[in-house]
């Protein structure tokens, strides 16, 4: 199979879909991949790294989705990209398709096969090509609101941490699942007051014991999350509902009720956002400010870190990377339906029934696609 690597064209997005480790092992099994010159540049690596590893540089997108049979990317695509889609590729990468209407238009208009890193599944129903990424962005949400938190960014002018006679930050986590958790690793490690809310009874005992005791764990109730919100210094919105938009946790009224300075960090913003008043922002300007709040939505907030961000997402997707080129798209689905799940459009059909659901299509599952293919 020919493996397309386009360079990333999103904003501010230095991400790349295959390293040269992932390029030298698909060769190694018997394929060819084409990498677009300077798509490694962001993380580093050069295009004499990838022709090293086995590969040929093109010069532009367009000679890599026209040769290519299967596209590999990180973010979603483009609308000029999905212009350069055939029914007869594949595209793996992250969708994040039911906030997007026009995107999923377009996939469809394309009759391409496209596979969402986002819903593949695992066997302990965990989300794999997610987990790297939440990492990640939970991690760095902190990072982010400690920053935005400064006085000069707009923020009330707290230190997380605080210092000896003087209070840390109170930081609510919304969610308890990865984003959460490593968000809440950081801020404790940092010495905020920290508290994650989450409906899983059995997570939250999970999370308490994780940290003995230093955080505190309440089940979440849309009465909690106002109380909370309202006392809290900063928000970090780690809320998944795999392959479905966000639910929205936090209104507008209760950001309005919020102290000035005070900051919210959307993680979930890749799926429409979990605060009413979120909209997506990019990292060349990343915040803005409702009622004297301080909003940080950016879209991508892994693309901060490229270079980590592309080693431990393509840790996670070579191994399917590599069954979908061994096997081809419809054998790999056949024999291993956790990826299958991961399959959103197909032949001009929505496939996740999620995303159809949300979007108006009529849904076609991923078992009757294969059928059909």
């Amino acid at each position: 199979m020919k493996i397309g690597v386009p360079k990333e064209i999103k904003t501010l997005e230095f991400r790349v879909g295959m390293t040269p480790a992932g390029v030298h092992d698909v060769i190694h099994d018997g394929h060819e991949v084409i990498v677009e010159t300077n798509a490694g540049a962001g993380i580093g690596v050069t295009d004499a790294d990838y022709v090293a590893a086995g590969a040929t540089v093109l010069g532009s997108a367009e000679e890599v989705f026209e040769q290519a049979e299967m596209i590999i990317k990180v973010k979603e695509p483009q609308l000029n990209e999905c212009a350069m889609l055939r029914p007869d590729q594949v595209l793996f990468t992250y969708l994040h398709l039911a906030p997007d209407p026009k995107q999923t238009e377009a996939l469809v208009k394309s009759g391409t096969t496209a596979i969402a890193y986002e819903t593949v599944t695992a066997n302990d129903g965990s989300l794999p090509l997610s987990t790297p990424m939440s990492e990640v962005a939970g991690r760095l949400s902190i990072q982010a609101g400690a920053f935005a938190l400064q006085k000069a960014n707009g923020g009330c002018g707290k230190l997380l941490g605080g210092v000896p006679g003087v209070l840390p930050a109170n930081v609510l986590v919304i969610g308890g699942g990865v984003s959460g958790a490593n968000a809440a690793d950081m801020a404790v490690g940092l010495g905020a007051s920290v508290t994650i809310v989450d409906r899983s009874l059995p997570r939250l005992r999970e999370l308490d014991d994780l940290w003995g005791g230093r955080v505190h764990t309440v089940y979440s109730t849309k009465h909690a999350i106002e109380e909370l919100a309202v006392q809290s210094d900063l928000i970090i919105g780690a809320v998944l509902v795999a392959g479905a938009a966000a639910p929205k946790l936090v209104s507008a009224e209760t950001v309005k009720a919020m102290a000035p300075g005070s900051v919210l960090v959307d993680i979930s913003i890749d799926q429409g956002g979990c605060f009413e008043t979120s909209h997506a922002t990019t990292h060349a300007d990343p915040t803005y400010v409702v009622d004297e709040v301080v909003h940080y939505c950016v879209a991508n907030m892994p693309g901060a870190v490229p270079r980590t961000s592309t080693y431990a997402l393509t840790n996670a997707t070579l191994p399917f990377v590599k069954a979908l080129a061994n096997l081809g798209w419809v054998e790999a689905l056949k024999k291993d339906p956790h990826l299958a799940n991961g399959l959103n459009v197909t032949s001009g059909h929505v496939t996740y029934e999620a995303v159809a659901h949300d979007l108006g299509y009529k849904y076609l599952s991923a078992e009757e696609a294969l059928n059909a293919a």
